[in-house]
C-alpha cells in the first residue's frame, strides 16, 4: 500500500466517516424563535454545531408590521410545534393588540420506537388577532394543551384551541367575562378557570371569578381573598395558589364549578415581612411536579420559594440567595438535566445595567428523595446583559434538550448556549437587535 493511502486508512479507522462527516457540516440541534424588542418583530434561526456553533437570524413569513414606538410583545407559549404571542399596545388596546399564532415548521419523523426532529420548513405566522376589541392583553398562559389570553381591558380572557388555528372557517378563540384589570389566571381540566381582579381597595379587592368551561359553561361564582393586588395564579394537585399582596393564598379546586363564596376555604401562607412591616409577596408562579416554585425578597434578602402542592396541609420551604445590592431575582425556570437532576434556574439582573449578571442554578433534590428541603445553590453562571424597561428586556431561558440551554442576553444582542452537563457556556451566539423571550422546537 502506498505511503499517501495508508495515512488516509488509519485516519479513517481513527475518525470515521460519520465524523468526518460532522467536520465537514453542521447538525441542526434545535430550532429557536424569540421577540426581538428592538425592531418589535419575532426571529427566528436554527441552533448549528459542526467545527463551530452557529444561528442565522432570520424574519418570519406574514409577519404583520407593528408600531416599534407603540406595540410590545407579551409573554408567548407553544403547544406542539405551534405558538402564540401576545400584542400590547399604548392606549389600553385602543390602537391595536391581541395576538399572533405561529407553525415553527418542524416536524416528528417517526423511527420505529424513537423519532427524529425535521427542519425543512421555515415558521410562518398562520393566524393574527390584532384590532382594538382585544383588550391589550398582558398574560398568556398554557393549560393543558390550550392557550389562555387575558383580555385586560375587556375584564375577560380568550381560550385558544391551537388544533384549529389557521383552519380555513374554523373560531379557533371563545372569550370569556370574567377577571379585571389585569389578569392573572389558573385552569383546570378544561372545565374550570380561576380570573384575578388587581384591584387593592374597594369592593373588588382580593375578588377571583371561578367560572366555568365545557360542560360547566354558564356555572360561575366569586371569592375574596384578604388581600388584593392580585398578581399570580397557577394549579397543582388540584389546588389553586394565588398571589396577593400579602402571602400566598389557596383554595381546592372546584372543577364540577358547584360550590359558593360561603362553601370556600381560602388557606393564607404568610411570606413574612420586609424590614418596615410590609407583607412579602410574589408576583408569578413556576411549577415542577408537584411544587409550586416562586422567587421572593427583591433586592433584599432575596428567596427561592416552594411549596409541596401534594400536601394536605401545604408549608412553605425556602432557601436563601446572595445577590449584589442593587441587583434583583427573577421568577424561577426549571429544567431537567440528562440524567434526571432537577434544577431552578435564576437570574440575577442588574437594574440599573452597570453590574455583573449571572444565572443561579440551583440544584433542587440533590438527595433525590423527593422532597426539596435539601435545596442548594449548584453553581453561578456568568451571562450578558439584561435591558430592563418596564416589564420587558429581561433575561430567558429555554431548554434546547436535556443537555443544553439556551440565554438570550437582551442588552448584549447574544443568545448564550449552556451545558447541562457542568453548567459551562458552550458558546455566545450574535443575533443583533434586543433577544428578550425565547421559545425552542425540536431537539
Amino acid at each position: 500500500m502506498k505511503k499517501g493511502y495508508l495515512i488516509l486508512a488509519v485516519a479513517l479507522s481513527i475518525v470515521g466517516p460519520a465524523n468526518l462527516m460532522a467536520q465537514s457540516g453542521s447538525r441542526t440541534l434545535a430550532r429557536l424563535i424569540w421577540q426581538d424588542k428592538e425592531q418589535q418583530s419575532l426571529r427566528w434561526g436554527d441552533v448549528k454545531k459542526g467545527q463551530q456553533w452557529s444561528i442565522k437570524a432570520e424574519s418570519i413569513s406574514g409577519h404583520p408590521d407593528l408600531d416599534e414606538d407603540r406595540h410590545m410583545f407579551v409573554q408567548m407559549q407553544r403547544v406542539g410545534t405551534t405558538a402564540i404571542v401576545g400584542v400590547r399596545d399604548d392606549d389600553n388596546g385602543e390602537f391595536q393588540s391581541g395576538w399572533m399564532a405561529l407553525d415553527s415548521g418542524v416536524t416528528q419523523e417517526a423511527h420505529g420506537d424513537h423519532f427524529h426532529w425535521r427542519y425543512k420548513a421555515a415558521p410562518r405566522i398562520i393566524q393574527t388577532k390584532l384590532d382594538k376589541d382585544q383588550g391589550n392583553p398582558a398574560h398568556v398562559y398554557l393549560y393543558e394543551g390550550k392557550y389562555y389570553i387575558a383580555n385586560d381591558k375587556k375584564n375577560g380572557f380568550t381560550v385558544v384551541s391551537p388544533s384549529l388555528l389557521g383552519a380555513s372557517g374554523a373560531q379557533p378563540d371563545q372569550f370569556f367575562e370574567a377577571g379585571g384589570g389585569h389578569i392573572t389566571l389558573a385552569a383546570l381540566g378544561g372545565q374550570v378557570a380561576y380570573a384575578t381582579w388587581i384591584d387593592r381597595d374597594g369592593d373588588n379587592l382580593g375578588r377571583v371569578d371561578v367560572i366555568g368551561l365545557g360542560s360547566n359553561a354558564g356555572r360561575k361564582y366569586q371569592i375574596h381573598l384578604p388581600s388584593g393586588g392580585i398578581h399570580g395564579a397557577t394549579t397543582n394537585s388540584g389546588k389553586v395558589f394565588f398571589a396577593p399582596s400579602d402571602g400566598i393564598c389557596w383554595v381546592q379546586a372546584d372543577t364540577s364549578v358547584s360550590a359558593n363564596e360561603d362553601t370556600v376555604d381560602v388557606h393564607h401562607l404568610s411570606l413574612g415581612e420586609s424590614e418596615d412591616g410590609t407583607p412579602l409577596r410574589t408576583g408569578a408562579f413556576t411549577n415542577l411536579d408537584n411544587w409550586v416554585l416562586f422567587s421572593v425578597g427583591g433586592s433584599t434578602e432575596p428567596k427561592l420559594c416552594m411549596i409541596n402542592a401534594a400536601s394536605s396541609k401545604p408549608s412553605l420551604t425556602k432557601m436563601d440567595l446572595s445577590i449584589k445590592t442593587g441587583n434583583r431575582l427573577t421568577t424561577p425556570k426549571t429544567v431537567r438535566s440528562r440524567t434526571g437532576e432537577k434544577f431552578a434556574l435564576m437570574f440575577e439582573e442588574s437594574q440599573s445595567g452597570e453590574q455583573d449578571e449571572f444565572l443561579h442554578v440551583i440544584a433542587l433534590d440533590p438527595n433525590r428523595d423527593g422532597g426539596f428541603s435539601d435545596a442548594k445553590l449548584h453553581k453561578s453562571v456568568s451571562i450578558g446583559k439584561s435591558l430592563i424597561e418596564g416589564h420587558s428586556g429581561h433575561h430567558e431561558v429555554v431548554a434546547l434538550s436535556k443537555r443544553l440551554i439556551a440565554v438570550s442576553n437582551p442588552g448584549d444582542g447574544t443568545i448564550a448556549i449552556i451545558s447541562t452537563s457542568n453548567w459551562e457556556t458552550e458558546a455566545t451566539l450574535n443575533v443583533g437587535g434586543i433577544p428578550t423571550r425565547l421559545l425552542a422546537f425540536g431537539g
